[in-house]
Order: C-alpha cells, then sequence, then structure tokens
C-alpha cells in the first residue's frame, strides 16, 4: 500500500488558502470542507504550510477570540513534510508518529497531488491486517 494508492481511492482534492487569509477564514474552510488541515500557498501556487486546526486552537487560546483577525501566514506550520506517491503506509506513519502529525502532502515532480491524513493510514493498516487475517482463515481453512 502507497500514498498513490490512497489517493487512487479517496481522490487527489487538496483545499488551499492563501497565507493572506485570516484565521476566520481557514476556519470556515476547515469546517466547511469537515477537513482537518489546509494547504497554505504562495503566490506561486506552490505549497509554503499547513494550518489545522491544532494550529487554530493554539492562537485562540494565546490571543482569544482576536485570533480569528491574524493572518494565517503568520501561524501556519512553515516546516512542512512531504511526502511522494510511492511512499508506503509504514513510512507515513513512521513520518506522522515521528513529526508529530496528522496531515501529510504527496508531492510528485514538484506538484501537490493530494494531502494524506492519519485517519486514511489507519484504516489502509486495518484493511491490510483485515487482508491477512482473511487468508490465514482460508489457508487454515483449506489445510
Amino acid at each position: 500500500m502507497t500514498a498513490a494508492s490512497i489517493l487512487k481511492d479517496k481522490g487527489g482534492e487538496v483545499f488551499t488558502i492563501s497565507q493572506e487569509a485570516s484565521l476566520a477564514e481557514a476556519a470556515q474552510l476547515l469546517d466547511e470542507k469537515r477537513i482537518g488541515a489546509v494547504i497554505i500557498v504562495g503566490e506561486s501556487g506552490g505549497p509554503v504550510g499547513v494550518f489545522s486546526e491544532r494550529d487554530l486552537a493554539r492562537q485562540i487560546a494565546r490571543a482569544g477570540a482576536e485570533a480569528l483577525n491574524v493572518r494565517v501566514g503568520e501561524c501556519m506550520t512553515r516546516d512542512v513534510v512531504f511526502c511522494g506517491p510511492g511512499d508506503s503506509v509504514d513510512g507515513m506513519m513512521g513520518m506522522m508518529t515521528d513529526r508529530r502529525i496528522r496531515h501529510l502532502p504527496v508531492v510528485e515532480n514538484g506538484k501537490l497531488i493530494g494531502v494524506i491524513s492519519i485517519g486514511d493510514v489507519v484504516k489502509r493498516k486495518i484493511a491490510e491486517a483485515e487482508a491477512e487475517a482473511r487468508a490465514m482463515k482460508d489457508y487454515i481453512a483449506t489445510g
């Protein structure tokens, strides 16, 4: 199982927002699309950061309701960890665990082609375990 196989099933739609947008606008996008993070794009259209529900919660904890007027570019995660379409589920899980992140933008030839969440990875790991269990049961049953 790879990032490409996950994107094939879930689709490669990526929601983006400008770093000039307010946190209120980012929060509205997260709510409207029912997602946990949005990719921040620069003037060239390339990814320059990630803004997550966790980033939003931190800013509100620090500044209260006034945080909603802050620009996304001031509080987004700039040190973005990317993966490629050939990366394995185990590799992605390791990256997410090591960096304590929940979303991995998928980049191919410098182009953003999707985002994989920890939920996507866990879903695949469960499917793999179930498939292995079925195969083992079939093997035992046929002797």
